[in-house]
């Protein structure tokens, strides 16, 4: 074989070669998703936090499209939601759940509420969804009664 033959061979990667760094890529991305978000349970919470969400999104424009106030509860303890229309849902067992919102809306101990008005506003609250160190919290602003999805920074996370 001669000297050129050999040189062309080295000069390039074959098509395993490539298949085999490709497939490493692919695998690091996807361990590097799984550390950021929690694995399976961060993917539970983060999908249960965007339901609620949108729940209290869709309670709050009832109140604006009826005049009437509506109301969005939520049961930690049995992980239970219910919202305007009589929709229903539940949490995965695996999350923590905490409500912090007004006392006076409460329908019974240990049940959280969450009121909308007509005019767009609210009672207010929060509900934070816990798994390991991982958080995500849904607020509720009481004059507004906007809505935000958000990760509370480290310092914030008990």
């Amino acid at each position: 074989m001669s000297m050129r033959a050999c040189r062309r061979r080295a000069d390039g990667m074959s098509l395993l070669e490539m298949l085999l760094v490709m497939a490493l890529i692919a695998l690091a991305g996807t361990l590097a998703v799984a550390a950021y978000s929690g694995g399976l349970d961060g993917v539970r919470m983060r999908g249960s936090a965007k339901e609620i969400a949108a729940q209290l999104r869709y309670t709050r424009a009832q109140a604006i499209a009826s005049g009437q106030p509506q109301r969005f509860e939520i049961d930690p303890q049995q992980r239970h939601w219910r919202a305007a229309g009589n929709r229903q849902g539940r949490l995965p067992q695996a999350l923590d759940v905490a409500f912090i919102g007004a006392r006076e809306v409460q329908p019974r101990p240990g049940t959280g509420a969450i009121v909308f008005f007509g005019d767009g506003g609210s009672t207010g609250g929060r509900v934070r969804l816990r798994s390991g160190s991982a958080v995500w919290q849904v607020d509720v602003a009481w004059l507004t009664g906007e809505v935000t999805l958000s990760r509370p920074p480290a310092g914030e996370r008990r």
